[in-house]
């Protein structure tokens, strides 16, 4: 498994608890930034995420802002993203079981640490359901321009 993580200025202290947690599950992972303090500008880190984990350089995009909120906005205009904001473990896993989510927003400013560190281990490790559940995403994908 291959992921790919990036945040703002917003979320750069809970990055750092999450590219721990990658760590210790020996999960190959690449960080695109941003590595300072100073305001800069979520669609920047967004984009490069969701390109990527578009293009399958990798399987699974991990953003971090203040909310999520405006990751997750920017996260999915890149066509074959499906990047859910999530602030609890249940959303984490229905988002990779249910919808497929390949990209997850977090948010620095709303979820703890040790919370944090439960949504991302449990939406890496959820797998997609399929089933009924693939005829959505299908659909999904169909509102971009694909097939069904």
């Amino acid at each position: 498994m291959r992921v790919i993580i990036g945040s703002d200025h917003g979320g750069l202290r809970l990055k750092a608890v999450i590219k721990e947690l990658l760590n210790e599950m020996k999960i190959d992972f690449v960080d695109v930034g941003c590595d300072c303090e100073q305001s800069v500008d979520y669609p920047d880190y967004a984009l490069p995420v969701a390109e990527k984990v578009a293009a399958g350089q990798f399987d699974f995009g991990i953003l971090i802002c203040g909310t999520g909120i405006g990751m997750s906005i920017a996260a999915n205009k890149v066509k074959g993203i499906r990047c859910a904001v999530v602030s609890d473990e249940f959303s984490a896993e229905m988002s990779r079981e249910h919808n497929d989510a390949n990209v997850l927003a977090i948010g620095e400013r709303v979820v703890g640490p040790g919370l944090a560190r439960k949504i991302v281990k449990t939406w890496l490790t959820t797998e997609f359901a399929g089933e009924r559940h693939l005829r959505r995403v299908k659909k999904i994908h169909a509102l971009e321009g694909g097939k069904e």
